[in-house]
């Protein structure tokens, strides 16, 4: 359900930026999402078809960019990706990991028309 919330900030963010630059209408919005994030693409675009709905932005087209996590063990030092699951460090089996990159959440860009 979280995911309603944070897809009424993504448009209000596009709204802003898209009155800033005189836009006529919003064709296309590229968010990133890291694969340890627990935001679900689907469920964006539910709640984006529908908050969307008689604004600038309804037409826009969503475009999901998933990101594979990397890990670094902080006992043999070694770096690695992962597509969805913490998992051991595949050279040594040690869990003592840290997360380098993954839990990613961003608007990366929009396309409008002017």
């Amino acid at each position: 359900m979280h995911e309603l919330s944070v897809t009424e900030s993504i448009l209000n963010i596009v709204k802003k930026h898209a009155a800033q630059a005189d836009a006529k209408q919003v064709t296309g919005i590229h968010i990133v999402i890291g694969a340890l994030s627990s935001i679900v693409d689907d469920s964006v675009q539910f709640y984006w078809d529908i908050i969307a709905q008689e604004t600038i932005c309804a037409t826009a087209n969503l475009h999901f960019k998933r990101v594979p996590a990397t890990l670094n063990c902080q006992d043999c030092n070694h770096s690695y990706t992962i597509e969805d699951e913490l998992t051991p460090c595949p050279k040594c089996g040690s869990i003592n990991i840290k997360i380098v990159s993954g839990e990613e959440f961003w608007l990366e860009s929009i396309e409008i028309e002017r």
